[in-house]
């Protein structure tokens, strides 16, 4: 993948990684069960992704800000070690505004990763935003990086290897997996 100068420069910044969920780590379909449960399909490579930052990028805290609500969402959350889970959210700058007072950071260190209207708001403020290459077209024209792969398959990954190569960390996690 070919990423320019800009976009390492800002993804060097990082400090924090937040995502939508519906149509970024899933493909925005939703089974809904007659009980009311909902089911969502997880790709295997963004998985992967949040193995990597446990492993590789401790300081790099993780949120999830969604618009709607599911338990499989919390279960999912604590699996994978996300620090800030916020559903039912659909003024995704003030829960993102929350986190930066918590954690002392700046808009500039945030990567967001959105795919719609409702994600514009953190979108157009953060220091690095990417979306799937199936987001809205009012996403795509607003944010730094379109991935090249569509929602649910591995979107977070790949934005994930962008931050890592930007930090110098890539090599290292090359390292451990040629050995």
């Amino acid at each position: 993948m070919k990423i320019n100068k800009k976009i390492y420069t800002k993804a060097k910044k990082i400090k924090l990684i937040a995502s939508d969920i519906d149509g970024v780590l899933t493909d925005g379909k939703i089974i809904i069960l007659e009980n009311g449960e909902e089911l969502k399909y997880w790709d295997v490579y963004d998985r992967f992704a949040y193995t990597l930052l446990r492993n590789y990028a401790k300081d790099i805290k993780l949120a999830w800000i969604t618009g709607r609500n599911s338990k499989q969402v919390v279960a999912r959350a604590k699996e994978v070690g996300i620090h800030y889970l916020y559903q039912g959210c659909m003024n995704k700058i003030s829960a993102i505004n929350e986190i930066l007072q918590k954690e002392k950071f700046k808009i500039d260190e945030v990567a967001f990763i959105g795919d719609d209207l409702v994600d514009l708001s953190v979108l157009l403020r953060c220091g690095f935003s990417a979306c799937p290459k199936n987001a809205t077209i009012e996403v795509r024209k607003s944010v730094d990086y379109v991935t090249g792969v569509t929602s649910g398959q591995g979107v977070l990954r790949e934005v994930v290897e962008i931050i890592f190569k930007s930090k110098g960390i890539w090599r290292n996690v090359l390292k451990q997996y040629r050995s």
